[in-house]
């Protein structure tokens, strides 16, 4: 092998190893690893986070405001914990609520705060108001259950 080959392999190794660390610090950025200097951190308890996990987009009207830190389950209610960290200049006020929302029957959950109240809620406070995912299937066996039975009624003959 001579030294042209060589120095070849090097570049080529240098290079891919380039690609590699651009790739890992662009995963942490949209995780939100690097997101607390540019934001401070809220957080709200569910009963259900589906589809939820670190870097999931937080928005408010649509528009995204922060994203989730972390996802963890309290050990003493049994609800998911979820760390969000809030873009500097959105204040999220005292009295709005937090959803887990999705974009579609098949697209990606978020959170949707929906703002109420006069006062911002200081770094480190808690969305109050929170509801968790829908469960569609479980909404949609009732409601075809419900039609079922409205049609049965319907049938039945009267005395």
């Amino acid at each position: 092998m001579n030294n042209f080959e060589r120095w070849g392999e090097t570049i080529v190794g240098a290079a891919v190893a380039v690609v590699a660390i651009g790739f890992f610090v662009f995963a942490a950025t949209q995780a939100g690893a690097t997101s607390s200097a540019n934001g401070y951190e809220l957080f709200g308890r569910f009963q259900r986070v589906n589809g939820v996990a670190v870097g999931t987009d937080v928005r408010i009207s649509g528009v995204k405001v922060g994203v989730v830190r972390s996802v963890e389950l309290d050990p003493e209610t049994y609800e998911a914990r979820v760390v969000m960290v809030i873009n500097d200049g959105v204040q999220i006020l005292d009295q709005s609520a937090a959803q887990v929302s999705a974009d579609g029957l098949l697209g990606g959950a978020y959170i949707a705060i929906e703002p109420s109240g006069l006062d911002p809620l200081p770094p480190g406070g808690e969305i109050a108001y929170t509801e968790g995912d829908k469960d569609w299937l479980t909404l949609f066996a009732g409601f075809a259950q419900s039609q079922g039975q409205s049609q049965s009624q319907e049938e039945a003959p009267t005395p």
